[in-house]
């Protein structure tokens, strides 16, 4: 088990709202390795597919990573299939209409209107060539989740690093729901009180154009957020959407254009309003059921109980009795995050408490009441630290 410590995002004090997209079909007209990859080694367009398709079949193999091998394969001799080579590709790769100012523009209305809008890619396509777009050379993504390539010292593929199919692209989403991005980070396992999830699937949107979408467009459906389901516009072909409509897969449908003041611009426009009037709503909801939870607990034996024990270790004048009343403090299951702040300032302002953190007992207690605490205020820093020393 690694001991690496992982950058994590926490919860804001604005609304996260979460645009996550799939990429070929929904961003693209076309798949990305149709659009210049498969002709450059020498191969028709569904000749490439049928062959990856049926050694997929054949193998019981992910169909991803079937795909990959044919890339890898088909290049022999024809180009270097290094990182440079796929992002060159990934520059020639069409998007749809209004793209290009897409991402900005919406980030900037959500700031308009007091909220933080993120962008994610979720795609089983190749993240070299998405990193080679010129979208993302702009930085519109804030995390590329897709398939990619592991590459040797001299910088050719030669192995999958990551495959990205239908059903495990919904391990992103719990990812992005709890800030925990990186794909390597054990901490999307962790729980989170609902209070303190970063992005609630309430605030998520998930845009995509067929079936492969469905798990993750499920889910967010499922949990309250919105998922939308794109059709080309010069087809007009809506077979797609009004399947995934009428098995619930999607709460909406719209042309794929992203322009400013087409339809799918307007729809999540409103999307990103009514989740800044539900966050107002839901903080309103938390400060309700909390001091619900205060007034209990003082009104109960073992909360006003606690609520002596963190009074007498504010008011102690002496070593002796600071020692006594950890050791009852120490005899407590469980602390509420109102507490915890509370005994972490008490440690700061009373210097009896202060002077004696690195004893053995006071440092055993301080450091269990540390132990999970994602986002530490400063109280709880300034003890860390005066721990540590």
């Amino acid at each position: 088990m690694s001991d690496k410590q992982f950058e994590r995002k926490h919860k804001e004090d604005k609304p996260v709202v979460a645009i996550c997209y799939d990429f070929d079909k929904t961003l693209t007209p076309d798949d990305m390795q149709a659009q210049g990859f498969i002709q450059s080694v020498g191969m028709d367009v569904q000749e490439f597919w049928k062959e990856s398709n049926a050694l997929a079949d054949k193998n019981n193999m992910d169909q991803n990573l079937a795909y990959m091998f044919c890339m890898k394969e088909k290049s022999y001799g024809q180009l270097l299939l290094n990182k440079k080579t796929l992002a060159d590709y990934g520059a020639k790769i069409t998007l749809f209409p209004g793209v290009e100012e897409w991402f900005d523009r919406i980030r900037e209305y959500g700031k308009e209107r007091g909220a933080i809008v993120e962008h994610y890619i979720i795609s089983s396509g190749l993240a070299e060539m998405i990193e080679g777009t010129s979208v993302a050379k702009k930085g519109a993504f804030e995390r590329i989740y897709a398939s990619s390539f592991y590459y040797d010292e001299k910088g050719m593929a030669v192995w999958p690093a990551q495959a990205v199919n239908y059903t495990n692209k919904t391990q992103f989403l719990f990812r992005i729901e709890k800030g925990v991005l990186d794909v390597n980070d054990p901490g999307v396992n962790d729980s989170f009180a609902p209070d303190e999830i970063r992005v609630p699937f309430r605030n998520m949107i998930y845009i995509g154009d067929s079936d492969t979408d469905i798990p993750c467009m499920k889910l967010v459906n499922s949990y309250g957020g919105s998922s939308i389901g794109v059709y080309s516009s010069e087809s007009c072909d809506k077979a797609k959407v009004h399947k995934m409509m009428r098995e619930d897969r999607i709460r909406y449908y719209a042309p794929a254009d992203y322009s400013e003041g087409k339809e799918l611009d307007l729809l999540v426009k409103s999307i990103i309003d009514r989740t800044v009037v539900e966050f107002g709503l839901n903080n309103i909801f938390f400060r309700c059921k909390k001091e619900t939870e205060a007034f209990d607990r003082e009104n109960s034996e073992e909360g006003r109980r606690k609520l002596d024990l963190i009074s007498a270790l504010g008011n102690s004048r002496s070593f002796a009795s600071t020692h006594t009343i950890i050791a009852r403090l120490t005899e407590v299951k469980s602390w509420d995050a109102d507490e915890k702040e509370e005994l972490f300032s008490i440690a700061i302002r009373n210097g009896q408490v202060f002077s004696i953190l690195g004893d053995e007992d006071v440092k055993l207690f301080y450091r269990a009441l540390l132990k999970g605490i994602r986002s530490p205020s400063k109280a709880a820093q300034e003890v860390k630290k005066r721990l540590e020393e």
